[in-house]
């Protein structure tokens, strides 16, 4: 759970809303720290094979009446796979850590 100024968030029911989008193939979302709000959604995707990419702009707009505003996501972050373990679990604690140092919130 991803706590965003006060608001509760499940990075599951953000997933499975992404996961609409026809160019979408793979999602995974995790927290980063945030000044403002304590913490800030990032969602790493992995888009459909032949798919050009697609802009932050469009996922936000593509969210924007059908999800509650707080629970879209900050950042988006466009992956060709996701850091796993040798058995193929995602690990969601690393992607905080690129993330965070990708972004240099290191600080917060």
């Amino acid at each position: 759970m991803v706590i965003r100024g006060g608001e509760n968030i499940y990075p599951k029911e953000v997933e499975e809303f992404l996961y609409t989008h026809p160019s979408i193939a793979e999602v995974q979302v995790t927290g980063i720290p945030d000044k403002k709000f304590g913490e800030e959604l990032i969602a790493w995707i992995k888009l459909q094979p032949g798919v050009e990419e697609i802009s932050d702009e469009t996922l936000r707009e593509f969210c924007k009446g059908k999800i509650t505003h707080f629970k879209i996501p900050r950042y988006f972050k466009f992956v060709d796979s996701f850091p796993m373990t040798v058995t193929g679990k995602i690990q969601k604690f690393k992607m905080r850590e690129i993330s965070v140092k990708e972004l240099g919130l290191e600080d917060v």
